[in-house]
């Protein structure tokens, strides 16, 4: 016996990972067993509900034939097949299955002829399981059909089509011969963009959002790319983005772009607390489109007991508008730090270039000016430093709010000279590494690293802004915040030259969204390089995973003081 097999015939009688469970009925043995078997079977029979033992005798001879079907559709076409009904309260049908020899595959030819043969982004399925020798399964055959009119979908072969597409089986010698051959036709192009809907922008503004060029070749992943970009840019409600090959002309696909602009101005609020500086509350005000150029600005404020400060931006959009800006800054800012008689008033005014780099990294150039009167304690002096900086950082995360695994780098450097237009000689800089994984999908590892050191030969010129201090709920837990740093006579923190923190925390998940925690900590704020003295805790916690990010409260203990201090904080881990 032969059999010709031209399309989906099989398709309906696989159902991996589909299998319906309700089986009370349904008893399914396979010898030898053969759990892909045993399951296409029972996925494809189903449940047999409340069946008493007359109706399962009356239905057997059928089940027989519909578990035959799907052996088949796994390659077995010898299988032998029979069944009892097992009488009792709930009577059970046993289905006892011998497969026997599969057939397998003698000869498979799949190819794809035209330009897209030539395209090294269309691929020719292969697998070793679509290869001479290989175990019949009609589910990879219609797989390998799928995958070639998915690819020509996505990259624009419209007219393509299976000239050759046939899946012959000789059951008698037990063999199949699997022919696919697939004509491309030509690839057809991107045509040009329409934007539709109300909106503010120029055309020329809006074609540095587009990815392509009218002309290019189809690519769906373009199409999804331009709705993306017009979605991180912040300032529509709604985008969908038409590019239908039912309006096609020529060989060439209209782009329609819909567009609704979200409203203009958006003001948000928010309160918080945490042991580092108690309640506080934020506010901000933005305008996200000012002219037609997609220019925007805003202002932000902090309150909270021992820091105050307000802020105002003004972006302008720069190519790709999407991840580039020029950005002018200039707040105040107003701070008591490390709870003694410590304090500063900071003014800083300057622009920042924003750009997302090739390899994602995201990298800042800023020339900030900054003026900050400061205290410790009966000394008191004025800074004045224009600090040119850069800023390099890199985030590798699975979750935005909640990730189980993924790490983040922070490098930052900014530097001044009396040369120009400063008090002091400065080298400043700062590093941080954080990293988590997750084990056995309970077990979570969170690691951090922080480095920080300025270099100058004016120590006492510079400003606490720009010195070091460690402690606190998102440094050296059991310490208070900021208080781990050098004094001067009077017992007051002043910060020092350099700072190292670290931190390793294992977590376990008790149940969904609720985990408890243990962590070492260890980190000072010190002025010499060669013996810092370094400041250890250690503690445990337990963590709530809100809609905004886990909530954090952890008892640690001082060990170097004997001190114990409750922590909470919230917000992402990486």
């Amino acid at each position: 016996m032969r059999a010709s097999i031209h399309t989906g015939t099989f398709l309906g009688l696989l159902f991996w990972g589909s299998v319906v469970f309700a089986q009370d009925r349904l008893e399914v043995r396979v010898e030898p067993a053969k759990a892909s078997l045993k399951e296409n079977i029972e996925g494809y029979i189903g449940d047999l509900g409340e069946r008493d033992e007359q109706t399962l005798r009356r239905l057997a001879p059928a089940l027989e034939e519909q578990a035959r079907s799907a052996a088949e559709a796994l390659g077995f076409y010898h299988a032998r097949i029979s069944s009892e009904v097992r009488p009792g309260a709930s009577p059970t049908l046993v289905l006892r299955v011998v497969p026997g020899e599969p057939v397998r595959l003698r000869r498979v030819e799949i190819r794809i002829e035209g330009p897209a043969a030539r395209l090294e982004a269309f691929r020719v399925p292969q697998s070793s399981r679509l290869r001479p020798g290989a175990q019949l399964n009609h589910g990879r055959y219609e797989s390998a059909k799928s995958s070639i009119k998915s690819q020509a979908s996505r990259l624009g072969f419209f007219s393509g089509h299976f000239t050759r597409q046939h899946l012959f089986i000789d059951p008698a010698a037990n063999v199949a011969d699997i022919e696919l051959v697939y004509a491309s036709g030509p690839r057809y192009r991107l045509g040009e963009v329409t934007f539709q809907g109300e909106t503010p922008f120029d055309e020329a503004f809006m074609r540095r959002v587009v990815p392509f060029q009218a002309g290019d070749p189809y690519d769906s992943g373009q199409i999804a790319k331009l709705q993306d970009n017009l979605q991180t840019l912040g300032y529509f409600e709604g985008v969908r983005v038409d590019a239908d090959p039912a309006s096609i002309s020529g060989e060439m696909v209209p782009v329609l772009v819909h567009l609704q602009m979200r409203k203009p101005r958006s003001f948000g609020i928010g309160l918080g607390f945490s042991t580092d500086v108690g309640p506080r509350g934020r506010a901000n005000w933005t305008r996200h489109w000012a002219n037609p150029q997609g220019h925007s600005y805003g202002v932000e404020m902090e309150l909270s007991q021992p820091k105050q400060n307000i802020g105002l931006w003004y972006d302008i959009p720069l190519d790709p508008p999407m991840t580039d800006k020029l950005r002018f800054v200039g707040g105040y800012q107003y701070e008591e730090l490390a709870d003694t008689d410590t304090l500063s008033r900071l003014l800083k005014v300057g622009p920042e270039w924003h750009r997302r780099l090739d390899n994602d990294w995201q990298q800042i150039f800023s020339l900030k000016w900054q003026r900050e009167e400061f205290r410790y304690g009966d000394d008191s002096g004025l800074s004045n430093l224009l600090l040119p900086g850069v800023a390099y950082s890199y985030l590798e995360s699975d979750h935005p709010l909640d990730p189980s695994r993924g790490y983040r780098l922070q490098v930052e450097m900014a530097a001044a000279s009396e040369a120009l237009l400063s008090d002091a000689n400065l080298i400043y800089s700062s590093i941080m590494l954080k990293g988590l994984t997750t084990l056995a999908g309970r077990h979570r590892l969170l690691g951090r690293l922080q480095f920080g050191g300025n270099f100058t030969d004016e120590y006492t010129t510079v400003p606490p802004s720009l010195r070091f201090f460690a402690g606190g709920d998102q440094s050296v837990r059991g310490y208070e915040y900021q208080t781990l740093s050098p004094t001067n006579s009077d017992g007051d923190h002043i910060g020092g030259r350099y700072m190292i923190a670290s931190s390793l925390e294992y977590q376990y998940e008790l149940r969904d969204k609720w985990r408890v925690a243990t962590f070492v900590d260890q980190g000072n704020a010190f002025n010499s390089k060669s013996s810092p003295s370094l400041k250890t805790s250690a503690g445990f916690g337990v963590r709530w995973v809100s809609p905004v990010g886990p909530l954090r409260v952890d008892l640690a203990h001082g060990i170097d003081d004997g001190s114990f201090r409750l922590h909470f904080s919230m917000g992402p881990e990486l």
